[in-house]
């Protein structure tokens, strides 16, 4: 009767817990209800167009594809967040263990030999014929088949804010591999476009070295013929060779990057190449919703908010410290020192026990727990409210330069335009004598300037 009342008592009490109940803390300000910078494109309603996955698929780049599935399966970087996501995955599985009674059986047999000149511990000594006689030794077998059962009652649930603390790292562990992948793939897409930039500022390059040559070849021919200067030449010649330079320049920096891409995809830098090819490829228009829903599709600030969960629960757990832990045990099974009668019913044996744990004095350790377990969560609704305010930040900044960008490379065309007719104009004063030299110059540097500009706006737009 006393046991069944016992366990009334835990099923009642096994509800109950103690610490704070989470609730996810509100970001420092509302949210605006729109962008400050209207971009250049047509505002996306539908949510559910966004690309959920394979986002880097819009800009319909069958070589970036390619790569980004090889990052996908190689990129270490990626498996480790993977093999971190497994790990927590494990961990929760140990935290929810603690809700079932540990159960185990540890048979053994053994035998042994007793001393002769044991002592007899009070018990009244053998007497033959008046005679004491001394203990004898004595070999006997033992068999044991010991089964032992073991159940914290979560009755303050420590139990049930492990498990609330190992979940919510689970998840923010899955949050972490979405950023992951979201940054090495965006890392991707970043460095192969810069890439292909490069490719066309390559190209522009050597079309201005074979301009300057054609000029060059033309100043030699009329210094031959005493219509140019020695000093015309040389400047001429000058310009070549630096725009020959920057083309090495040029070259190096896309080495750099095709070594970068090698890193991501899991591939060894010298087994590995992009083939050239100029950028030539058109930015497709960006979908954006209102400023509230770049939260919910930034894995950053889930991870963030998980852990804002997984130390509310450590507030709990250290909570739960300054209340008694209760334990019930047993133990049955059988024991012999016969094999033959082991299983027999005089030989079982069997336990029943509880045990109750309650701090009283820890020097202030529990305190001291509690005070840094709140101390953490506060670190973690600050740092979930600051990467709110940076998603906004960097979210504006990504429209106001797409915005900038796009009206940049709409003018930088006119100026390429407008400078091929200069440096025309300058060769025709030129044959014609009514200018120098120098003009040419300047207005071939004019020209292979924003022609640069020009293809560095296409790439960052």
């Amino acid at each position: 009767m006393k046991t069944a009342v016992l366990l009334s008592c835990l099923i009642f009490t096994v509800g109950c817990s103690v610490g704070p109940r989470y609730s996810r803390p509100p970001a420092p300000a509302p949210a605006p209800d729109a962008w400050k910078t209207q971009p250049p494109w047509e505002q996306a309603t539908p949510k559910d167009a966004i690309p959920k996955g394979p986002w880097w698929e819009i800009y319909h780049d069958a070589t970036l594809d390619d790569y980004e599935q090889q990052l996908l399966k190689a990129n270490q970087s990626l498996e480790g967040a993977r093999a971190r996501l497994s790990q927590a995955r494990s961990l929760a599985r140990v935290a929810t263990a603690d809700y079932f009674p540990r159960v185990s059986v540890d048979p053994n047999a053994a035998r042994g030999r007793g001393s002769g000149n044991r002592p007899l511990n009070g018990a009244s000594p053998t007497a033959v014929n008046g005679v004491v006689q001394p203990p004898r030794p004595y070999t006997q077998n033992v068999y044991t088949i010991p089964f032992s059962l073991s159940y914290e009652a979560d009755l303050f649930g420590r139990v049930r804010r492990n498990v609330e603390a190992a979940n919510a790292s689970l998840q923010s562990s899955a949050a972490d591999l979405g950023n992951v992948q979201l940054v090495l793939t965006a890392e991707l897409a970043a460095d192969y476009f810069t890439l292909r930039e490069l490719d066309a500022e390559y190209q522009v390059v050597q079309e201005s070295v074979g301009l300057q040559r054609r000029a060059l070849d033309l100043l030699n021919a009329r210094h031959e013929g005493g219509i140019a200067s020695g000093l015309e030449v040389a400047q001429q010649a000058t310009l070549l060779d630096s725009t020959i330079s920057q083309a090495s320049l040029v070259q190096q920096s896309r080495a750099q990057y095709d070594h970068a891409i090698a890193v991501l995809v899991g591939q060894p830098a010298p087994s590995f190449s992009v083939p050239v090819a100029p950028l030539k490829a058109t930015p497709p228009p960006v979908p954006l919703g209102v400023p509230s829903d770049v939260l919910e599709r930034r894995p950053d600030i889930a991870t963030m908010e998980r852990q804002i969960a997984l130390e509310n629960a450590q507030v709990g757990i250290a909570r739960t410290a300054f209340y008694p832990h209760i334990t019930l045990s047993g133990g049955g099974g059988w024991q012999s020192s016969d094999i033959e009668s082991l299983l027999s019913a005089p030989s079982l044996v069997w336990s029943l026990g509880a045990d109750a744990l309650e701090p009283l004095l820890q020097g202030g350790r529990n305190r001291a727990n509690l005070a840094a377990a709140r101390a953490a969560y506060d670190q973690s609704v600050a740092n979930y409210r600051q990467s709110v305010l940076t998603a906004f930040q960097e979210v504006e900044d990504g429209i106001s330069n797409l915005s900038t960008l796009s009206q940049a490379l709409s003018t930088q065309g006119a100026a390429v335009e407008d400078a091929r007719k200069a440096l025309e104009i300058a060769n025709n004063r030129y044959v014609g004598g009514v200018t120098n030299y120098l003009d040419v110059i300047t207005a071939q540097t004019t020209l292979l300037t924003n022609a640069l500009r020009r293809n560095c706006s296409a790439s960052r737009w």
